[in-house]
């Protein structure tokens, strides 16, 4: 496991759209339809990484807040199933389903979401207004496994809510920090 940062994203910049397959139904989703009418929050998370699982409840919790509110979340994992098979898509759709995501989680098979992200590591949270500009990039919280501080997911609430209010985000966006995405 290597300790990765998130890599920079300039605010503003325009999501790239995608179209993935869904593990959890089979059917491959576009971005267009998966967005939120206020604004949509994009995960690249995979299975494994103990970062992940150390902020999957908090993430939980974050879209059942949130949904309601108009903000989807979509979840993307992006990793090399040959060098780590425990993130394919049979056991993406077992954690799915256990742990009862609120949200979609996606298959990035190419690799070419993750890297038209630019994505750099897992978790890595990205947070997109109605028009599907950047309006947030950087980490859920600054909890990480063993540091002892909770899981709340303040940063990124701080963003969705100064969305929520049109109003501008004035708190330093943190890079995200985890496990670097497994590149083929």
């Amino acid at each position: 496991m290597a300790l990765v940062e998130s890599n920079p994203m300039e605010l503003g910049t325009i999501a790239p759209s995608f179209t993935l397959l869904n593990v959890a139904n089979g059917h491959y989703n576009q971005l267009n339809e998966l967005c939120g009418t206020n604004g949509t929050v994009i995960m690249f998370i995979c299975n494994h990484c103990p970062f992940v699982i150390h902020v999957n409840q908090g993430i939980i919790q974050l879209a059942n807040d949130y949904i309601s509110k108009g903000i989807s979340f979509i979840a993307i994992s992006s990793n090399d199933i040959n060098s780590h098979p425990q993130d394919g898509p049979e056991h993406m759709k077992t954690v799915a389903t256990t742990l009862n995501y609120p949200f979609p989680y996606l298959y990035d098979e190419t690799q070419t979401v993750a890297k038209a992200y630019n994505a750099a590591c897992t978790p890595d949270f990205y947070l997109f207004d109605s028009e599907l500009k950047s309006v947030y990039h950087g980490q859920l919280d600054d909890s990480r496994p063993g540091n002892g501080k909770p899981v709340t997911g303040n940063d990124l609430r701080q963003g969705i809510d100064a969305l929520l209010q049109n109003t501008t985000n004035s708190a330093i966006q943190k890079p995200s920090i985890g496990c670097n995405i497994k590149w083929k």
